[in-house]
């Protein structure tokens, strides 16, 4: 019975800590700035205009490798048209795409470089920073913990320390990233318990925490029989 309450007292000191892990971020997350958080505030929109093309139009048009294509759509990329073919589609965008970007004028195969992945990003920026550094990136990505494909990262010299994203395959910007956003993921973080900063919630933190409330209840139910078995309970009366 000794170990049951040695178990129990400390568990309930690691959950208690996690509690208040909780409680924390909970509380950030209701006095954050939405816009702030979500890193951007030198980020314009811009047309990317996806539209789905019939395959038996498009493929017999294209001297492309013998690769199956599940789907073909037409874009717009720094005011030109692409076709973008996905040979390999995933669920999310995020998940693994093979991805083949061809010009729709010429029908060749476009790969994107670091100068084209630069352009596609500072349309997208509408800070007065410069860029600084341009890098291709595979996972595992810091500020995209969910990304599986290869990235390009534009850093910008900016107050806010801005990152833009361009997917390396299809040409897309993924995502603006800066100090604040990083700032609230950290709390994301703490709140989801992805301390292996995996980017979900489904991790073996979570399980591991929800082995410790389980042995954290059983402990206490067990030693509530113990006491009570020892008539350590009295019913007080009025």
């Amino acid at each position: 019975m000794k170990n049951i309450r040695l178990i129990h007292k400390w568990v309930s000191l690691v959950v208690a800590i996690q509690l208040l892990i909780w409680l924390g971020s909970g509380l950030f997350f209701n006095l954050m700035d939405g816009k702030k958080s979500s890193g951007n505030q030198n980020r314009q929109q811009v047309s990317v205009d996806f539209r789905a093309v019939p395959q038996d139009l498009i493929l017999p048009k294209l001297e492309l490798m013998a690769k199956e294509t599940q789907s073909i759509k037409l874009m717009t990329l720094l005011e030109q048209p692409y076709y973008l073919l996905n040979h390999d589609q995933a669920l999310y965008r995020h998940l693994s795409n093979d991805y083949s970007l061809i010009n729709a004028y010429s029908g060749k195969l476009v790969i994107i470089d670091q100068s084209m992945a630069e352009a596609i990003a500072l349309k997208s920026y509408k800070g007065g920073g410069d860029v600084v550094s341009v890098k291709k990136l595979i996972r595992p990505i810091d500020d995209l913990p969910k990304e599986h494909n290869e990235v390009w990262q534009i850093n910008i010299n900016d107050d806010l320390y801005t990152s833009i994203y361009v997917d390396a395959g299809s040409g897309v910007t993924i995502s603006h990233v800066n100090d604040d956003k990083r700032f609230a993921d950290f709390f994301f973080m703490l709140h989801f318990m992805d301390y292996g900063s995996l980017g979900n919630f489904n991790n073996w933190q979570i399980i591991f925490f929800s082995m410790l409330m389980l042995a954290l209840s059983l402990s206490g139910f067990i030693w509530v029989i113990d006491l009570a078995r020892k008539r350590k309970y009295k019913v007080m009366k009025g």
